[in-house]
């Protein structure tokens, strides 16, 4: 495990491509929040976000995102983007990522998101669902290293 993944429960693993690096000679900062989405949807996975999505019409919806870039990343590399649920509101949560460089040994980059829980049937805000609640609370459990 990465160390300075270790309070993160769900780490994606990818590699750096060579087209995502821009005429500067890096990755281009757009491809951060793409890392962070992978990170996003496979934290939903592991805890049926999109199950309970799909039998009750509630579910997520980025309303803000940002990213502290550290280093940047270039090809050839590997990246490993962990994420977290830090907070839950009544009708949001927080959730937490940082990307690693395998090639620089370090984070590369630390981000965070806030997702609204929103009824997609009705297009309006929703209360976070208890059963989501009691998955998020799981996962910071596991990812407490």
């Amino acid at each position: 495990m990465i160390e300075a993944l270790k309070d993160y429960p769900v780490v994606v693993e990818c590699p750096v491509a060579w087209g995502e690096m821009d005429s500067f000679g890096h990755v281009n900062n757009i491809v951060y929040f793409r890392y962070f989405e992978n990170a996003r949807i496979a934290y939903f996975r592991e805890t049926a976000v999109l199950e309970v999505m799909e039998s009750s019409h509630i579910g997520p919806i980025l309303a803000s995102t940002e990213c502290r870039f550290l280093v940047p990343l270039t090809y050839p590399d590997t990246v490993s983007t962990g994420t977290r649920v830090t907070d839950v509101g009544p009708d949001r949560f927080t959730m937490e990522y940082a990307v690693y460089s395998h090639r620089h040994q370090r984070l590369a980059a630390i981000g965070k998101g806030v997702l609204v829980t929103f009824d997609y049937a009705s297009g309006t805000k929703a209360s976070v669902p208890a059963k989501l609640r009691d998955r998020f609370e799981a996962m910071a459990k596991r990812g407490a290293g």
